[in-house]
């Protein structure tokens, strides 16, 4: 009977880690997808390993145990269960390592995604003793925007990942065809993870951490002082050696190589000079030798022509010359040198700061200005959202106030005319800030903010609440991200008013920003543009975006996910047009903290991510497409249809929550992942019947003030003095 071939082996050599295993091997047991089989590889170890394997193996069937008859190490160690492995990936975790929640399931998820490649690099975090994570610094690699799968030579920078296997699924059937082992010594990684990934027919990526890399407060094989450190050398030779005897091979592959040579030569000289300088890797006898040895390897793989920054060509200068204590006394000048710069520095800034302060607290001794208001967003970013709205009906319905906008020097060009620029951390803004009469701002104004007597600080918050906020973090650790609520509550106890669009807005506001303060349930003021459009703003609109003539503009607008480091997209937008026809465009808005566009721009793609004013694309669009964005509030007011596509809903829901039940109350129809979504528009559910029910009740309940006369209403009660403004009138 054939025996079913698993879609993972998951190896585990064990040697002298009887403490960890137990969490190894149950970090993969307990894994949400089960297509794995998992060889422990008890390497001859003196403890308990064999014991626990043999413990898990009893238990689940997809555990096997492979013994050896006397310690080889690491490197043989893994061969003995690549040997034995029948999956159609091998994933390679030491026996101290764990592996995340749902890491095996993300892994075929984006093996699949990208086509079956021969390699799958994905990232990991250092986790320490003292209970802190911190992931892997060099993450802005494995980004999972661009084309996939690849090869090494459209993406070189995956050489400047750590050079382990763990961090890699490799194609069993590839690995076997070129004959990949690992050879014994320290650093066995090193002259297997090259040749994997420079003979790899294709790579991809995934940007998720799927390995907790464990730092042992003692006991690390790299952290303990040992002559072995000195098979580094050996192990570069054998990875110049694959470099030769491929090119003997591979003639039409020999240009390719020689550049990876160039590089590999950089990242030999600068391992060197790491085992070199950690203290805590060579005995003091053996430090003439390794730097002996050292000079030879440079000397002998070195690549004339190489490009490197000054201070590493001086470095690899020092290694492959041999001058150990000229080398010592430069990183001892070095150190010197960064720590005088770095204290003058820290110095300068501090005798800024501190002059900043004291004009401050200068200027707030100062008379108040009656008619002067400072407006801004967060991250002091341009002009616009709900104190943009602001500022406008402070200009046309209080003109006797003037008005400045704080936001970085970058933004000043989308301030309009007649509105002071003030730029953060200057004199000018803290003097703005101390003597105004008026602040307005959607999120905090810092810290450093002292509410006077007189002043009247207006809070507009992001949007309609639909993921947690305030409070409500504190059991989310994970989306709150080291918030400071006692300084969150501080900040709530400087607000006078707070803007609210609705009751469900309200009731969420007073619960998880507990406070004094007045709301004020007029409407979102920057959704007042989308109800004073005329067609031919919005024609304007249209055709300064690009849009072609008769096309259906479709706005796809994802929100931040908090637990990724790399925000990528959740849609192929060529395949979506390519499906949907001629007929369709797509515009991608990143959300702000993407930190980039969403996706190239070409042919029905349209990238708008750096466009300033999001109300202006929402008009422009016929219909919008968003996971859980608070953006799906603002549009259900121009009532054109809403597609909510929700993928990943428990992961969103655990990491961040939310306060509405979208599955059950969306704004429109729904679609779970990218096929679901290109049905929805080619069958024309998106704009059918059901949908304008479900936005209808969506509309009732979350758009009751949108008129186009919220920011009025703010000004007339805030600066006017109004307490009753005029009624809302529903378009």
């Amino acid at each position: 009977m054939d025996v079913p071939v698993p879609r993972f082996s998951v190896i585990v050599p064990a040697y002298q880690v009887q403490a960890y295993l137990h969490a190894c091997l149950e970090s993969v047991l307990a894994q949400s997808y089960p297509d794995f089989e998992v060889i422990v590889v008890d390497d001859c170890s003196p403890d308990a390993c064999g014991a626990i394997a043999d413990e898990f193996a009893a238990l689940d069937p997809r555990v096997r145990v492979v013994r050896l008859p006397r310690n080889e190490g690491l490197g043989p160690a893994r061969n003995a269960g690549t040997e034995r492995a029948r999956g159609d990936y091998l994933v390679f975790l030491d026996g101290d390592d764990t592996l995340t929640p749902h890491a095996l399931r993300s892994i075929a998820d984006r093996i699949k995604e990208t086509g079956e490649p021969d390699v799958l690099v994905y990232d990991y975090a250092r986790t320490y003793w003292t209970g802190e994570t911190v992931r892997n610094q060099a993450a802005a690699h494995l980004t999972e925007q661009g084309p996939a799968p690849f090869r090494l030579t459209d993406r070189p920078g995956l050489l400047k990942l750590l050079m382990v296997a763990w961090n890699k699924a490799v194609r069993r059937e590839f690995a076997e065809r070129e004959g990949l082992a690992f050879p014994p010594g320290y650093y066995e990684d090193t002259p297997w993870t090259y040749p994997v990934l420079m003979t790899a027919g294709s790579l991809a990526t995934l940007d998720r951490v799927c390995v907790h890399y464990r730092q042992r407060r003692r006991g690390s094989i790299l952290g303990t002082p040992s002559e072995r450190h000195l098979d580094v050398f050996t192990q570069y030779d054998r990875v110049f050696a694959f470099l030769d005897a491929r090119g003997e091979t591979h003639p039409e592959a020999r240009e390719e190589l020689a550049r990876w040579r160039q590089l590999l030569y950089r990242r030999m000289a600068d391992h060197l000079t790491t085992v070199y300088t950690r203290p805590d890797r060579l005995p003091r006898h053996l430090r003439a030798e390794f730097l002996r040895r050292a000079r030879v390897h440079c000397r002998r793989y070195r690549v004339p022509g190489a490009r490197a920054p000054l201070p590493v060509r001086l470095r690899h200068a020092l290694l492959r010359l041999g001058l150990r204590r000229t080398y010592g006394a430069l990183r001892l000048a070095s150190a010197l040198r960064r720590r005088t710069a770095e204290g003058t520095g820290a110095l300068l800034r501090t005798a800024r700061s501190l002059a900043l302060r004291l004009h401050y607290r200068a200027q707030r001794c100062l008379p108040l200005r009656a008619d002067r208001a400072v407006f801004a967003v967060e991250g002091h970013r341009g002009y616009g959202r709900d104190p943009g709205a602001l500022e406008e009906a402070f200009r046309r319905l209080a003109p006797h106030v003037r008005t400045a906008w704080a936001a970085d020097p970058v933004h000043h060009h989308t301030v309009p005319p007649g509105t002071r620029r003030l730029a953060p951390g200057t004199a000018a803004h803290r003097t703005a800030l101390a003597r105004s009469r008026y602040l307005v701002c959607d999120a905090a104004f810092g810290p450093d903010l002292v509410r006077r007597r007189g002043q009247v600080l207006v809070q507009t918050q992001a949007g309609t609440p639909l993921k947690h906020m305030g409070l409500d973090l504190q059991e989310r650790p994970g989306a709150a991200r080291g918030t400071d609520f006692a300084g969150l509550l501080r900040e709530v106890d400087t607000w006078d008013y707070v803007v609210s669009a609705n009751r469900h807005s309200t009731l969420t506001w007073e619960r998880v920003h507990p406070g004094g303060w007045t709301t004020l349930e007029y409407g979102q003021p920057r959704t007042d543009v989308l109800q004073r459009a005329t067609a031919a703003d919005v024609a304007r609109l249209r055709e300064t975006l690009g849009i072609p003539e008769g096309t259906v503009a479709i706005l796809y607008a994802p929100t931040h996910r908090d637990y990724r480091r790399t925000q990528r997209s959740a849609l192929d937008l060529e395949r979506v047009v390519r499906r949907l026809g001629p007929r369709f465009t797509v515009l991608a808005r990143a959300h702000p903290a993407h930190g980039g566009p969403l996706t190239a721009s070409g042919g029905r793609v349209l990238d708008v991510s750096d466009h300033p004013h999001v109300e202006s694309l929402c008009l422009a669009a016929d219909a919008l497409v968003t996971d859980y964005s608070s953006l799906m509030f603002d549009c259900a007011g121009l009532d054109r249809p809403i597609v909510l596509l929700a993928d990943e809903p428990e992961a969103y829901e655990a990491v961040r929550g939310t306060y509405v039940d979208l599955r059950s109350f969306p704004p429109g129809a729904i679609a779970r992942d990218e096929d679901e979504l290109i049905g929805v528009f080619a069958s024309g559910d998106w704009h059918g019947a059901r949908a304008a029910r479900l936005r209808a009740a969506f509309r009732e309940r979350f758009c009751p003030y949108d008129d186009g006369h919220a920011a009025d209403r703010v000004v007339r009660r805030v600066v006017l003095g109004e307490t009753d403004p005029p009624p809302v009138v529903p378009l």
